[in-house]
């Protein structure tokens, strides 16, 4: 049986990759979206994670708990170990990945494809503002990041995400699954 692929959905925040991947899911139910571990708090809203807290987040880093796992804007994210067994059964996941760890999931997964997604300045400001979670200074300066090279070695594929979602589930569908489309 063929290793799944680890599918990293990368891009700034407010460019909608919660929304293109509850999309691409409901397009792929075989598809398995990875739940985040994350220590934030259960109330803050976004995506659905499991919320834990900065101690049990250490304990469950040291135990191997975690793929993969990175720390961002003062909160700890990670990648459930146990998705190697979707993976060794074949099913592709998706996850939302740091774009800084892009490199340890290419040396950690056998077969990774990446969708780096993209949207106009003015539209991710409009988006992280609605949000309401960020001082004007905080979005200039999500705006303001460079994002790091992409590994060597993994498919990439970009996707602009300005416009209206369908067609970024189309691109991203298209790119994953060409032979289905």
């Amino acid at each position: 049986m063929t290793q799944g692929r680890f599918i990293a959905v990368v891009g700034p925040s407010g460019v909608g990759k919660d929304s293109l991947m509850d999309a691409l899911c409901r397009a792929r139910p075989d598809l398995r979206r990875v739940r985040r571990a994350i220590t934030r708090a259960p109330e803050a809203g976004g995506e659905d994670y499991e919320a834990v807290s900065a101690e049990a987040f250490v304990r469950r880093a040291k135990a191997g708990a975690f793929v993969l796992h990175w720390q961002a804007h003062g909160l700890s994210y990670g990648i459930p170990a146990e998705i190697r067994d979707d993976l060794d059964a074949g099913r592709d996941v998706l996850a939302n990945l740091s774009r800084g760890k892009l490199e340890d999931a290419a040396a950690a997964f056998a077969r990774v494809h990446v969708l780096v997604i993209s949207a106009d300045p003015e539209v991710l400001a409009d988006r992280l503002s609605a949000r309401g979670r960020e001082t004007p200074e905080d979005i200039a300066a999500r705006l303001a990041r460079t994002a790091p090279p992409m590994p060597q070695g993994v498919r990439v594929t970009q996707i602009d995400n300005s416009g209206a979602l369908g067609a970024s589930v189309s691109a991203a569908l298209a790119a994953l699954y060409p032979a289905r489309v």
